[in-house]
């Protein structure tokens, strides 16, 4: 059985989307740093409905914990095809005025280099230069990255743009070696990162502004990071899926 790994996978975005991989046919890791309860709800549920899933911890911020995660992936039975870089953090909205280095630092640690790293040992692992299988690369970023989040998160923005130009280069770089790179970038959906940046309640403030007039669910974004990793989308790659409500 394929292997998908989805960073970040014990709630929102990422908890949807490894329910679908693994109703895909996939056996799905779910990484998780400190929500061990949670990630472990997400693989009970998958297994409730008949799928196969297993927790990997690994904080994706620090280089050397992501090389153990992947090589405690390399441990399971299946040749790792899909990763979905969806781990990501921010903190409490503020102006660029008042941000600090160590909080930019943390953000992009995280959201930039993380993904760099995890896409890097994905690589490796299917790039058929490698001896590799192929597979499918997709990054979470944000609408974020197109609008600059002002007076809010321009950190956060800021390294969802870098995640963009990752995606771009990434894709270029291995479309000849069967790895595919694209790019979801969500909009407001009602996920519990808001509470991270002390607004628990974001998306319904700003929700009637959108053109479709709400808020989007972890569901609908999972749906596309799905359907970019399967051979559906055999022929795309490079490309963006902004699901932000028609923002």
């Amino acid at each position: 059985m394929d292997l998908a790994l989805i960073t970040g996978g014990s709630r929102g975005i990422g908890r949807a989307t490894a329910l679908s991989l693994a109703q895909a046919g996939y056996r799905v890791a779910i990484n998780y740093r400190q929500r061990a309860a949670e990630a472990a709800s997400v693989v009970a549920e998958i297994k409730a409905q008949g799928g196969s899933a297993f927790a990997l911890q690994a904080d994706i911020g620090d280089e050397a914990q992501v090389i153990r995660m992947f090589a405690e992936l390399d441990q399971q039975k299946g040749a790792l095809r899909v990763l979905v870089n969806n781990a990501g953090i921010l903190f409490t909205q503020c102006r660029v005025e008042d941000l600090d280095a160590e909080r930019i630092q943390r953000v992009f640690a995280t959201n930039v280099t993380g993904t760099f790293i995890c896409c890097r040992e994905a690589v490796k692992r299917m790039g058929t230069h490698h001896g590799g299988k192929g597979g499918a690369i997709v990054n979470v970023s944000s609408a974020a990255s197109r609008l600059g989040a002002p007076g809010e998160y321009v950190d956060y923005a800021a390294s969802k743009g870098a995640m963009d130009t990752l995606t771009k280069g990434l894709s270029l770089e291995v479309a000849s070696q069967g790895i595919r790179v694209n790019s979801v970038r969500p909009g407001l959906i009602y996920t519990d990162m808001h509470a991270d940046g002390g607004e628990p309640g974001r998306v319904d403030r700003l929700a009637s502004a959108l053109p479709m007039g709400r808020g989007g669910q972890a569901e609908e974004i999972a749906a596309a990071i799905v359907w970019l990793a399967s051979d559906a989308a055999s022929y795309v790659t490079g490309t963006f899926i902004d699901a932000a409500g028609g923002r």
